[in-house]
């Protein structure tokens, strides 16, 4: 049975070694349906997921990860990229699902056509941010369906970008920017907890110097 949301937060761990494992494709689909089930910003849905298990392409990724082996050993890697420009493009397919379902008047879905590409293109050179912002958050939403599922992943930060994309075929798209690194599979090694700070020593109430005490 899959963790409950509290269950699986507490019991996340950055896994460095992965079993050869294969993950089931019914397994890794689920886990990517609960990724994209992540909000984004006027729900553009701006994160480019790309899922590596092709032996080569996870050489040259690890190679662009300075080599660090729970690239290789884990049985599928997610890339999560930031489309930059996505606020600018063909909206039409989003507004119209927004539309169908119901979530979205017309009145909205009028202002959206406008609001959004005004907003990608007064963002200027904070694009980038807002998008690695949205991926991200559907890369959090990952690690927590891969343990409520009973997999592991690790959070990785560390690469050569340009390396990156190269491995995923992206070398030419100056307007794909990496936000992170995901390897999942089966952990082969216990989760240890290194434990947390109390509440007063990085959460405030209200103000910065106010700890928070709960």
């Amino acid at each position: 049975m899959p963790l409950d949301v509290p269950t699986a937060i507490l019991q996340r761990r950055s896994i460095k070694s992965f079993k050869p494992d294969p993950i089931a494709p019914e397994l890794l689909r689920q886990i990517i349906e609960l990724t994209v089930a992540a909000p984004s910003s006027f729900n553009i849905q701006d994160w480019r997921i790309v899922v590596v298990i092709d032996p080569d392409r996870k050489a040259a990724l690890g190679a662009a990860c300075f080599n660090q082996p729970q690239i290789l050993q884990a049985p599928v890697n997610l890339v999560f990229a930031a489309d930059i420009k996505a606020g600018e493009r063909d909206l039409t397919p989003i507004l119209e699902q927004g539309f169908q379902t119901g979530a979205w008047n017309e009145k909205t879905v009028g202002y959206f056509k406008k609001a959004i590409p005004d907003f990608s293109v007064a963002l200027g050179d904070k694009a980038r941010e807002y998008a690695i912002k949205d991926a991200m958050i559907a890369a959090t939403h990952a690690t927590l369906a891969a343990e409520s599922l009973g997999l592991s992943s690790c959070m990785m930060n560390g690469w050569i970008e340009d390396k990156v994309k190269a491995a995923i075929g992206a070398e030419n798209d100056p307007d794909l920017a990496i936000a992170l690194i995901l390897p999942i599979g089966y952990a082969a090694e216990s989760r240890q907890n290194p434990g947390r700070m109390p509440f007063e020593f990085n959460v405030s109430l209200d103000r910065i110097d106010r700890p928070y005490v709960g």
